[in-house]
């Protein structure tokens, strides 16, 4: 399963906006250049994470974006599936599109895909936003060596 690159970029804005969630809003320009994502791709991506409800839009000259959910309480696999669909390892397998698979019936890979799905769905749907963060910054803390003899 390929995470489309609008999906990649929404995940990146909503990290960014997560791990400043508490300091005010960010500009969509101030996210842009700290995820390295195009800015005018990124205003349409912020505008359908807006219409979500996850994001609130805030005018004037201390404006930007703010995470109106907590970060805790929005999982990777809400974004994912909002974005890019089910989280199916295969096309044929997503929705409706089996229907259509001359093999649907017996496909000697099905299990496998559904275990696969299963396994994703898991992973992701208990991934919140905040984990993301909580990782980051674990591993973001400079090493200090400690020299005691």
């Amino acid at each position: 399963m390929n995470l489309s690159r609008k999906c990649q970029y929404a995940l990146r804005a909503l990290f960014e906006l997560a791990r400043e969630h508490e300091q005010g809003p960010l500009t969509s320009r101030q996210i842009a250049e700290s995820q390295s994502i195009p800015p005018n791709f990124l205003e349409l991506i912020l505008k359908e994470l807006r219409q979500a409800g996850w994001l609130d839009s805030l005018r004037g000259p201390n404006g930007g974006y703010v995470l109106s959910v907590s970060p805790e309480n929005l999982s990777v696999g809400e974004v994912i599936r909002f974005i890019d669909g089910p989280l199916s390892p295969v096309k044929c397998m997503a929705g409706t599109a089996g229907r259509h698979c001359p093999t649907n019936s017996r496909c000697p890979f099905a299990a496998l895909w559904d275990r696969t799905e299963s396994y994703l769905s898991e992973l992701y749907n208990t991934t919140s936003l905040q984990d993301i963060v909580d990782e980051y910054t674990a591993e973001a803390v400079p090493f200090t060596a400690d020299y005691h003899i």
